[in-house]
């Protein structure tokens, strides 16, 4: 339990203080208008309450990640809530920090542009094939993830419910921010975080009670438990792993959502930082539970490679079935429903933006207006079109690959804002830090994950020496480029 509060106090505490650090050093400024108020159009670009766009912004991020990501990371032991801790405030923050104030002080455009602006051509030509895929990747699966749900628990066949989403997504994708998204999501964000407080409350009650005991970051325990450790090294696998609570490269194609809704630059820091704080706490709840509910990483990993009898059937416990399990034991009858609401509705919730934030994408990349629907059905109606068919396909394959393309989105992201920093004057240490880090972890995975997870599968000694060498040239360059003056000054 000790762990566990001042892992949560730490992200409160950064929040605070390196939050605010964060905000000065980029020179928010309330005098400054926004897109929500210099190109309003009711549609896309409209001022609405910082609470709401907090609420909406936790959401597009959050779903899943920081729930199931949490889970899996879990299978590694305690050394989660270093990366949860450390990782959410000093790089997944500022990440989800500057990749939406950047967009706002550029008029509210997606990270695409703003890459290339910083970065040149070649920085954007990258952007726009990576944030594309990712996400129809992300939007197909929290199509199927949810119809499969939903199909097991109705007995209704998976086909309907697939429609049924997918209407629910064209509409949301393409009626005004406020008609849907702007409506529903208070009310899932509500749910998401009364799950959360929930849980995390019922096992520090737990704890206290000695009905359940919460494991403890110490040296003896800061190893890999996971049950396959040759495959699944602690690095950099563990990185890879918990993406949403820590750092994910797909928050940036989200936040540019919120930039063009904000009604003045000072809410920035609660809006993006603090979003993406709240989401560590949320993650470190979850990978805290997983962990006390089946008596430590070694009972999780148990569970999930030899299964659990439920039912009388011996059933392997996957982060669906952890959840459901949780809830239930801890929250009794309520806890059921909100199991429900968190693996069904919650994902539904960034996917629906995922598909928004590609449509949006699009008309920046083709200077395509989206005022008129016409306009918005000219991008929209391709892009549905070829995720109903990857619906039909076995997208596992592609599905590999989304971990890490959404990391190197992030690496590419930080290196922006890092080209950002040297533009405008500024010591660049903030991102580029963080940024060479993540370089190393994306290109030592490539280099040793399984094939089945979109690596070569070499020896880790080779992954180490290429991520360190690529991440350390990238950094020198970083340097070397810090040493020359630039011209004009950003924003």
């Amino acid at each position: 339990m000790i762990t566990f509060c001042l892992s949560i106090l730490a992200l409160i505490a950064g929040y605070l203080f390196y939050g605010k650090f964060v905000d000065r050093f980029f020179g928010s400024d309330s005098g400054k208008p926004t897109p929500a108020v210099t190109k309003a159009d009711n549609v896309d670009f409209k001022v609405m309450p910082t609470w709401k766009v907090f609420v909406i912004q936790f959401l597009n991020i959050a779903g899943l990640g920081p729930i199931f990501g949490a889970i899996m990371g879990a299978a590694y032991g305690p050394a989660a809530y270093l990366w949860i801790v450390f990782g959410c405030i000093f790089m997944g923050a500022v990440h989800d920090y500057f990749s939406g104030m950047l967009s706002l002080r550029n008029g509210g455009v997606n990270m695409p542009d703003v890459t290339g602006k910083y970065l040149g051509k070649a920085g954007k030509t990258v952007m726009t094939v990576i944030v594309p895929f990712l996400l129809l990747a992300i939007g197909v699966s929290f199509v199927t993830g949810p119809a499969d749900l939903m199909q097991s628990l109705t007995g209704w066949d998976k086909t309907w419910w697939l429609y049924i989403i997918f209407v629910y997504y064209i509409l949301a994708t393409l009626l005004p921010i406020d008609k849907i998204i702007g409506s529903i999501y208070p009310f899932m964000g509500a749910a998401l975080l009364f799950m959360a407080v929930g849980v995390g409350g019922a096992m520090l009650a737990g704890d206290i009670s000695g009905s359940i005991s919460m494991p403890e970051l110490t040296p003896d325990t800061l190893k890999n438990y996971h049950s396959d450790p040759q495959d699944n090294i602690l690095i950099p696998m563990l990185f890879i792993v918990i993406s949403c609570g820590a750092i994910s490269g797909f928050h940036s194609t989200q936040s540019p959502l919120m930039s063009r809704c904000l009604k003045n630059e000072k809410y920035g820091r609660p809006v993006f930082y603090g979003a993406m704080i709240a989401e560590g706490i949320v993650a470190m709840i979850w990978a805290s539970a997983a962990m006390a509910y089946f008596g430590g990483p070694e009972g999780l990993n148990k569970a999930a490679t030899e299964g659990i009898m439920i039912d009388g059937v011996l059933t392997q416990v996957t982060p669906a079935i952890a959840v459901d399990m949780i809830c239930k034991s801890w929250l009794g009858k309520v806890g059921a429903v909100i199991a429900v609401v968190g693996v069904v509705v919650c994902p539904i919730t960034s996917g629906d933006t995922a598909f928004r934030s590609m449509r949006l994408t699009l008309a920046d990349l083709f200077r395509y207006d989206q005022k008129k629907i016409a306009n918005r059905l000219v991008i929209s109606v391709p892009v549905f079109i070829v995720a109903y068919f990857c619906c039909m396909m076995d997208f596992s394959t592609i599905w590999n690959y989304v971990g890490i393309c959404n990391q190197i989105l992030a690496a590419l992201v930080l290196w922006t804002v890092a080209a950002y920093l040297m533009k405008s004057g500024k010591p660049h240490w903030m991102a580029s830090v963080p940024a060479t880090f993540l370089t190393f972890v994306c290109v030592s995975y490539f280099m040793i994950a399984p094939y089945r997870s979109g690596g070569l599968h070499l020896d880790p000694a080779i992954g180490y020496v290429s991520g360190a060498a690529v991440a350390l040239s990238v950094f020198a360059c970083c340097i070397i480029m810090s040493g020359k003056r630039y011209k004009g000054v950003a924003g």
